[in-house]
């Protein structure tokens, strides 16, 4: 299984929240995922992001690819 760790759009329209999520990478956008390390909320000021760290590096250490969004979202 190919895992990657990616957005989850929540909300609801014109007020987007995104779950940082671990999911499969065949699955859609907002199919089901395996585990929720954070989030990130473009819409607060100043911009809201969370992530657990320690689940973020448990998780590219056993294979789990980053989309571009999250790579740049936790290097802040």
């Amino acid at each position: 299984m190919a895992t990657v760790i990616r957005l989850t759009r929540m909300g609801r329209k014109k007020k987007p929240f995104y779950r940082v999520v671990v999911t499969d990478s065949r699955k859609r956008r907002d199919g089901g995922w395996i585990e929720s390390i954070g989030y990130y909320n473009p819409l607060t000021e100043p911009i809201v992001v969370k992530i657990d760290t320690d689940r973020l590096n448990y998780w590219k250490s056993v294979g789990a690819k980053m989309s571009q969004r999250v790579a740049k979202l936790s290097q802040k």
